[in-house]
């Protein structure tokens, strides 16, 4: 089968295309045949070696989500799973592949009515935002910035605030267009990447979700209200200067508190919980899915190339 590896750490052009053997799911396990292969923002961050000391090698299968059909499956595992459309969680990698070994647990059913694209754009950015706005402890009237909101696990924030009724959602981006096109999701104040600009936006926020993080994230202490709390669910951007804290200091009085934010974290029963209620609300059209592009699995290089450039509104999908 075809694989996608990082043949070497840097630019997208690391990236390759090569035969691999087709896996046999181990025990506990299923083997997905994928039709879709969600490009996320980590998958970028990995291939230029922006995670230094978490053991990423040189042939690292990049890809976290896949969606498709199960086609065999390993020992100790039903067989009434065989056949059924599902999302699967593959870890840290090994998502973009012709076929993918997730373990079971990992692997849910599709609602009739969602599709394998639409699966792979909330199966793991849906419980992110849920997680972030909940360990950001928000709460109805309050106001939130989304920080970094064109990437699907932005889209996701702001249908999620709006949907819990914060008093305003707004959200940093690139251009107008988006902006544009995030008013029709839920925000309510289109601000610029620095957070400037926004007519009759908020002064401060009670509630920053950051999706970016890198060397600007410690400027947007001071758009916290007294008591506002920021939570970072992703750093696209790369990590934050290492004396971020002092910005938090300056403003000591103000009561401000920071916090990162990893779905590890949550245990899996409450995962899968809150990720089979996204893909419901989702199949009844009350969550909206949005969908970059369809790109094939060999162009994954174009792929990363966008996501680099910032072009990206939604969630690229690879399909095999």
């Amino acid at each position: 089968m075809k694989a996608v590896v990082i043949r070497r750490f840097g630019g997208p052009e690391g990236l390759e295309v090569i035969e691999v053997p087709t896996p046999a799911p181990a025990p506990g396990q299923v083997l997905v045949t994928t039709e879709a292969i969600g490009v996320g923002g980590v998958d970028t961050l990995i291939r230029r070696g922006g995670l230094p000391g978490y053991g990423f090698e040189e042939g690292h299968v990049p890809g976290s989500e896949v969606a498709g059909t199960v086609t065999a499956v390993g020992d100790g595992v039903d067989t009434s799973w065989m056949g059924r459309r599902v999302w699967a969680f593959t870890g840290v990698g090994g998502g973009y592949v012709e076929q993918a070994t997730a373990p079971v647990e990992e692997v849910l059913p599709l609602p009739e009515g969602l599709s394998a694209v639409e699966a792979v754009t909330l199966g793991a950015s849906g419980p992110v935002a849920h997680f972030g706005l909940s360990h950001a402890r928000f709460a109805a009237g309050e106001s939130v910035l989304v920080r970094g909101a064109a990437g699907s696990i932005g889209i996701m924030t702001v249908q999620l605030a709006a949907r819990g009724g914060a008093g305003a959602v707004a959200v940093t981006t690139s251009s107008a267009q988006r902006g544009d096109r995030l008013r029709e999701l839920g925000a309510t104040h289109v601000l610029d990447r620095a957070g400037e600009g926004g007519e009759d936006a908020p002064e401060g926020y009670d509630v920053i979700i950051d999706i970016v993080a890198g060397a600007d994230m410690p400027s947007f202490f001071a758009r916290l209200n007294p008591n506002g709390r920021m939570v970072a669910v992703g750093a696209v951007a790369g990590l934050p200067p290492a004396d971020f804290g002092a910005k938090m200091m300056t403003a000591f009085q103000k009561s401000l508190s920071f916090a990162t934010f990893s779905a590890n974290t949550v245990a899996a029963p409450d995962l899968r919980g809150v990720r089979a209620e996204q893909f419901a609300a989702a199949d009844r059209g009350e969550l909206r899915t949005v969908v970059h592009e369809l790109l094939p699995l060999e162009q994954a290089v174009l792929a990363h190339r966008k996501m680099d450039a910032g072009e990206v509104f939604g969630r690229i999908v690879l399909t095999p």
